[in-house]
């Protein structure tokens, strides 16, 4: 039942395997279509109402950007993505200016990446048909217009003031976000650093909404893995002839905001060529699109971010100095989740309220055992992966809490390698040190804790899977403390 509701995903790929491939890893999140040629995915656009079309670029007979230029003249509401390990410029070029692609993802694609991209072009569907009811059914007088729009503005602000950066109360977060809170109102650029999935754009958006150009445009642009031409028309834009398949002029997103604030996302990525022309508009305030002899005033503040080390790049010669230097004016470095895991809970605990609400699910929480080993993961993927975490325990429980067991093996494993159980003694933690006998006791203390949760601490079960009797577990357990009344509430 629930299956019915998820969003409709139609993927056109004439390779069978990269179609199991990505019908395996999106059919958790989306209602996964396929079809091997474009006359099939016609047949299914006609009949099914399809939110988006991932296609890939290199099929028979046709191109993806010429299949989805013909979606986007019969099924214009579609969002559609191309997915191809070939980045050609012009065909790309042309893929944003014909077939009005939404994205371009490159092979070998990443899953998390894939599916966030998928979840925002399903997201971007649902605001454009919730435009399309409003056009329709709301007539509304210029005041009502003015005083929605300032609504919706007080909203935002209000949604993405600093206040609203979930965190503990002892976190090194609250000391960045008084600190951000400082210059916010001043237009002096930003340069954001950490790594991928610590909110790095939660913090720019703050930063923007509590600036006097909160009621402009805030822009973001993901510099990463893209053509610098491409780039460029993205950000200066072009007139119509400037390059072959620019059919049209195009407003460069840095006009579109003027007034505002662009967000450069992954401004390490960036190729010197590129870098050249950014500095220039930096300095000077003018851009000149494409194909134009014509400068254009923009007034707008650059924020970047990236998950590089910029100062490292600069002196390996792969980024400007004086670049960066104009970007860096206040830099801003947010740390991983794991060298705060005291916001741990306190997110976890912000994200099961989000999508208790969207998945219309209702449980009490977290058992203490579960946020226990939660703080203990050292999480890779920072906040992208503890939310993922939860969405999973969330939709798999069928109890009033979430309990540990329902972490996945590499988060329960991994917690359990590094949790330091008051119980146990610190010997029990150092696996590069000690004889034989004590390094593989520190690793069956290790398995018989994890195992034990995992089974919700039934001894009987574990002792089955681990091939031992009731008795054996038992005086392992006593051996090493591992006691859960003890270990819950550590």
């Amino acid at each position: 039942m629930q299956s019915s509701r998820l969003p409709i995903v139609l993927v056109v790929d004439d390779e069978p395997m990269s179609l199991q491939a990505m019908r395996r890893i999106l059919e958790e999140d989306f209602t996964v279509l396929t079809a091997d040629n474009v006359t099939d995915a016609e047949k299914v656009l006609s009949e099914i109402p399809v939110q988006v079309v991932v296609s890939d670029q290199r099929m028979p007979d046709i191109t993806g950007t010429e299949f989805l230029t013909k979606v986007r003249q019969q099924w214009p509401d579609v969002i559609r993505i191309i997915i191809s390990a070939y980045t050609d410029p012009q065909d790309l070029i042309k893929g944003i200016n014909e077939a009005g692609i939404y994205n371009f993802i490159p092979k070998p694609w990443q899953p998390e990446h894939l599916i966030l991209t998928l979840q925002n072009a399903v997201r971007l569907h649902a605001l454009q048909r919730e435009n399309e009811l409003l056009n329709v059914e709301l007539k509304v007088t210029a005041p009502q217009v003015d005083d929605q729009l300032k609504r919706k503005r007080a909203e935002l602000k209000s949604r993405h003031h600093f206040d609203n950066i979930v965190c503990a109360a002892k976190s090194p977060m609250k000391g960045i976000c008084e600190h951000v809170a400082r210059i916010a109102p001043f237009d002096i650029p930003v340069l954001v650093t950490g790594e991928s999935g610590t909110g790095k754009e939660l913090i720019t958006r703050a930063i923007h909404y509590s600036s006097h150009r909160s009621d402009k445009p805030f822009v973001t642009e993901n510099c990463g893995a893209m053509p610098v031409q491409l780039l460029e028309s993205e950000l200066f834009g072009h007139t119509r002839g400037a390059f072959t398949g620019a059919t049209s002029e195009r407003i460069g997103l840095l006009e579109q905001a003027d007034g505002g604030t662009v967000f450069l996302d992954e401004i390490g990525d960036t190729s010197l060529e590129f870098q050249v022309k950014l500095l220039r508009f930096l300095q000077e305030g003018e851009m000149r699109p494409l194909g134009s002899n014509r400068s254009r005033k923009v007034n707008v503040r650059i924020i970047s971010a990236t998950n590089r080390n910029l100062e490292e790049e600069v002196r390996a010669g792969r980024f400007r100095e004086d670049l960066f230097y104009r970007l860096a004016a206040v830099p801003l470095h947010i740390p991983p989740l794991r060298d705060r895991s005291m916001d741990i809970a306190v997110i976890a605990e912000s994200i099961l309220q989000k999508h208790m609400v969207a998945y219309d699910k209702t449980v009490e929480g977290f058992t203490q055992e579960a946020l226990n080993c939660m703080s203990a993961y050292h999480w890779p993927g920072n906040v992208r992966e503890l939310e993922n975490e939860v969405r999973r325990m969330l939709v798999m429980t069928d109890s009033s809490q979430l309990g540990a067991d329902l972490l996945s093996p590499k988060v329960l494993k991994g917690a359990c390698s590094e949790t330091r159980d008051e119980a146990l003694p610190d010997t029990f933690f150092e696996l590069d040190d000690g004889s034989l006998k004590e390094r593989v006791e520190i690793l069956e203390a290790r398995i018989l804790k994890e195992t034990l949760i995992r089974h919700r601490w039934n001894k009987s079960k574990a002792a089955l899977e681990l091939g031992l009797s009731r008795v054996g577990l038992r005086a392992k357990l006593e051996r090493y403390g591992l006691d859960q009344d003890k270990l819950s509430h550590s």
